[in-house]
């Protein structure tokens, strides 16, 4: 259920625990077996790309570096060892290969090309690949070095300027998730490529990502990386204090900061949204677990499979296995001062920055009326 549709169930409901379907197979050479570990869920656990290239002034960021920034390997190393991430893909593939068997296969944002590469194996009829960077030609010879170039077709260029050679397609697979999900707008790409080339009844893959929020204790990285600016040896910089505090951190959370409950803020439906769907406002009310304080509001996603045999998936939250796309941290103005049940209530709103949509800004508003903390601010953020 859509919050933004029904918003008063998220102050009573808890997150719908979704459970995983995966295998611990031995890693060997066949595509039934070479599957491993896919998701980073337990069984039981609630669902519950790059960082900021620039953080000075300069407007250019993510807008005008984003394509160059995907040409060095370097990333796509850290994308690819990203087990989490990758072997989910594989074993989506691999272990469900009717849905992808004598069919043809878009691949947005195909970088090494190492999607394309799964599809081939398990019998795709042909797959474009299509990379704006300059990692395209890398993959067109990572293609042919593995003897598929009968099979994936390598396209260089922006989704929204090439043409296919083929009129539609009947899969879509893209790993466009940024942090925070959103950033980056590689979403509005692949919803583009849906509504221009997908046959009626085809499938995006993933099809489904949801969107988290919980509140931690950090009190120490937030003196060090925040309040640092109010006493630089001896001179007060907090100028730049309020500009840091504005930029929302990439960065591991371990579990035992967590202070709240986790709040579902968003589902979005990746075969049937809207570009538009991808702003949004969203209630929250954070339920405190146990006396402490809170430092930051902590944002994470889960992305799913739901047309495979058994639902497959992933998590970035603090409880679950990491990954290259860590969380989000939203660093608070106030030190909060919260009881055991306490409630931490408000709104997280979401939209791409008008000059650069690849950005994200962030606005939250929140409110506490604890016993020993009363508190209403509103704070902006800007992720780029």
């Amino acid at each position: 259920m859509d919050i933004e549709n029904n918003p008063d169930s998220n102050y009573t409901q808890k997150p719908t625990k979704i459970r995983f379907e995966y295998e611990d197979d031995e890693e060997t050479e066949t595509i039934e077996e070479v599957a491993t570990e896919s998701s980073n869920l337990e069984e039981d656990s609630t669902m519950c790309e790059l960082e900021g290239l620039l953080v000075g002034g300069d407007d250019k960021t993510s807008a005008d570096y984003y394509f160059d920034s995907y040409s060095h390997f370097g990333i796509h190393e850290e994308m690819l060892k990203d087990v989490v991430r990758t072997k989910t893909y594989q074993n989506v593939i691999y272990k469900n290969s009717f849905l992808f068997k004598d069919k043809v296969i878009l691949d947005v944002g195909a970088g090494t090309g190492i999607l394309s590469l799964f599809c081939a194996k398990v019998g795709a009829k042909h797959v474009y690949a299509v990379e704006c960077s300059s990692m395209a030609d890398m993959a067109q010879e990572i293609v042919k070095q593995n003897g598929f170039s009968n099979v994936i077709t390598v396209l260089k260029g922006k989704i929204e300027e090439i043409e296919l050679p083929v009129a539609q397609v009947d899969v879509i697979i893209s790993e466009w998730m940024g942090y925070f999900l959103v950033y980056e707008n590689m979403l509005n790409t692949v919803l583009y490529a849906r509504d221009k080339w997908l046959v009626k009844d085809g499938l995006v893959l993933p099809d489904k990502a949801s969107l988290h929020l919980t509140a931690i204790e950090d009190a120490d990285y937030k003196e060090d990386k925040i309040e640092f600016w109010n006493n630089v040896y001896g001179f007060d910089m907090s100028c730049i204090r309020k500009q840091s505090i504005m930029e929302p951190l990439v960065d591991t959370v371990e579990q035992k900061q967590i202070v709240t409950n986790c709040q579902l803020l968003k589902t979005m439906d990746i075969s049937k949204m809207d570009m538009s769907d991808a702003s949004f406002a969203a209630p929250f009310k954070l339920v405190a677990e146990r006396d402490d304080y809170i430092h930051a509001l902590v944002a994470y996603f889960d992305v799913s499979f739901t047309k495979c045999h058994k639902l497959m998936g992933f998590s970035t939250g603090p409880k679950s296995r990491a990954t290259h796309w860590k969380q989000t941290v939203l660093y608070l103005e106030d030190v909060l001062s919260i009881c055991q049940g306490e409630t931490l209530a408000g709104t997280l709103s979401v939209t791409p920055n008008k000059k650069n949509p690849r950005d994200v800004d962030i606005t939250l508003k929140y409110s506490l009326n604890g016993k020993h903390c009363q508190v209403t601010r509103t704070q902006n953020y800007r992720m780029r």
